[in-house]
């Protein structure tokens, strides 16, 4: 299909000095504030530490905006759906608003998670510099990653990172045998997700796309060539009745102007029959018009379009409903939430079928790219809420811990959220997807393959339906894996990915949870031995 060519803008396009500047001072103003809060709500407990708690947690969410939040928006902003800075209204809309609104207001304090705590006793600020080894470590394998244009797992960097000081802490206390505090079988299950995760992702993808590309842009491609054709034949039937006619008399040239203007007055009453006409000329315009009407150029766009467009308005409720709201009591029950997604995607059928009765007798081309740019729009909208109720944990959720025990004294099963913490660590996240996230967009949205609105629809919404499915299953995967695994898959369908790319990124995806861990491990013992 021939569609406008997008590419990301170089980093002098998309960080305007007075603009960056803006994003630091909000930046600094929002960690200065909560601080500001935070040594009232702390009483006041080991000052230096929530201070660089803070720190610490902030820089994690900022490199979970340069890389998680990155790789979200990376195809919406590599076909050309949005821009840089669209991208990050998004994102500061509905990635903060799904934090604040659905994050939740408590968080587990990872005692029995991916490492078991449980069987010895550790002291509360043990347990801190745990939390904060682990932030800045994953913050810091983040970063790195960021920069490298890799998308990894924000998850899988913090686990790592946990285990990481959680096994030097078990091998400084004495009669704990720190390997068996971890939960391997679930570091197991991270193993299989590096596979299970892309392969899902890619699988749904391609066949998603495929039938996107066979029923709709494969048609309109077939379509707007036949219209090329009928105007290519409407220039010849100019041109050879304009040399027939210089050829004729005078007397004979008067008789066929006369039959040609008839034949205009009937022709753009637009009903006729072809015998009707008494100039050859227009016998033979009626004849290749006839063509275009048996052309039905815009069927695809008013037929499948819209079922595409419920599907996808279902999945992403579903999405919201079942995972985005999690945290909220909302009282709905199953019944519910499914009547709430047959509505949504009635609605949005409807919407989308008149939509495309507006565009019909415009470019093809045009009208395919502004359609699937609207749905794309809508699917990253909602991709960037869920993730923001969901994956902000894993910079508020240690940080969280953190608080709780300098506040309290001691370790409790759960620790509470309050609200200034995450719109301030949601600031971070957006302010770290405008400085450190050109190069993962880059990554995601144009060197892994090309993408155009109908791909990266199709790439965030067999993203958006995997994650659903095995959230349903329990099934062990990353949502950054399966986005990726759908981008590959995008490119399958197309006969354009860039598997040597693929190489660093999956051994990024691998040295993850040792990176994260080792970093952290150092920074544990770091931590220990200046305020131990």
């Amino acid at each position: 299909m021939t569609t406008p060519s997008h590419t990301v803008p170089t980093s002098s396009g998309i960080r305007p000095s007075g603009l960056s500047l803006a994003f630091a001072v909000l930046l600094f103003a929002t960690v200065g504030y909560f601080l500001f809060w935070g040594f009232g709500y702390t009483q006041g407990h080991f000052p230096l530490v929530f201070v660089l708690a803070t720190l610490f947690g902030v820089f994690m969410a900022f490199n979970i905006g340069g890389n998680d939040v990155a790789n979200s928006f990376g195809t919406s902003v590599g076909a050309g759906t949005l821009t840089i800075k669209q991208a990050l209204l998004v994102a500061a809309v509905f990635e903060v608003s799904g934090a604040v609104i659905a994050g939740g207001q408590v968080t587990d304090t990872i005692r029995k998670g991916i490492v078991d705590l449980s069987g010895f006793t550790v002291a509360p600020m043990d347990f801190v510099y745990i939390m904060m080894s682990a932030l800045i470590a994953a913050a810091l394998w983040l970063l790195f990653a960021s920069k490298k244009g890799y998308p990894v797992s924000t998850t899988h960097s913090i686990i790592g990172a946990i285990v990481g000081s959680s096994l030097v802490l078990g091998a400084l206390t004495p009669g704990v045998h720190s390997m068996e505090l971890v939960q391997w079988g679930q570091i197991w299950q991270i193993a299989v997700s590096w596979v299970l995760s892309p392969v899902l992702g890619g699988l749904v993808s391609y066949a998603l796309f495929g039938l996107i590309k066979k029923h709709i842009l494969s048609y309109n491609d077939e379509a707007e060539n036949r219209l090329k054709e009928i105007k290519r034949q409407k220039y010849e039937n100019d041109r050879r009745h304009k040399e027939a006619f210089e050829r004729l008399s005078e007397i004979q040239k008067i008789s066929y102007t006369h039959a040609m203007t008839r034949d205009v007055q009937a022709y753009h009453d637009q009903d006729y029959e072809s015998a009707e006409f008494e100039s050859d000329y227009f016998k033979e315009l009626a004849r290749i018009e006839k063509q275009r009407e048996d052309v039905d150029a815009h069927r695809a766009l008013q037929n499948w379009v819209p079922m595409v467009a419920a599907g996808g308005a279902m999945i992403i409720s579903a999405m919201l409903l079942f995972k985005g709201f999690k945290h909220l009591e909302l009282g709905l029950t199953t019944l519910n939430n499914y009547m709430i997604m047959g509505m949504i995607g009635a609605v949005v059928w409807m919407a989308t079928f008149i939509f495309a009765k507006t565009l019909k007798g415009n470019s093809l081309s045009r009208s395919t790219f502004l359609m699937f740019s609207w749905m794309q729009v809508f699917t990253a909208a909602g991709f960037a809420f869920s993730h923001g109720s969901n994956d902000i944990a894993n910079a508020i959720g240690p940080f969280a811990a953190i608080l709780d025990v300098l506040r309290n004294g001691a370790i409790g099963s759960e620790a509470a959220i309050p609200p200034v913490a995450m719109i301030t660590f949601g600031v971070a996240l957006i302010v770290g997807l405008w400085f450190i996230g050109k190069e993962v967009i880059q990554t995601v949205g144009h060197n892994l393959t090309a993408m155009h609105p109908a791909s990266g629809f199709a790439a965030e919404l067999a993203a958006a339906g995997v994650v659903m499915l095995a959230t349903i299953m329990g099934l062990p995967v990353s949502s950054t894996h399966i986005l990726i695994g759908a981008v590959l898959g995008i490119g399958l369908v197309n006969h354009q990915t860039n598997w040597t790319l693929m190489k660093p990124i999956g051994l990024a995806w691998i040295i993850t949870l040792p990176a994260a861990g080792a970093i952290s491990a150092v920074s544990f013992v770091t931590l220990r031995t200046i305020f131990g």
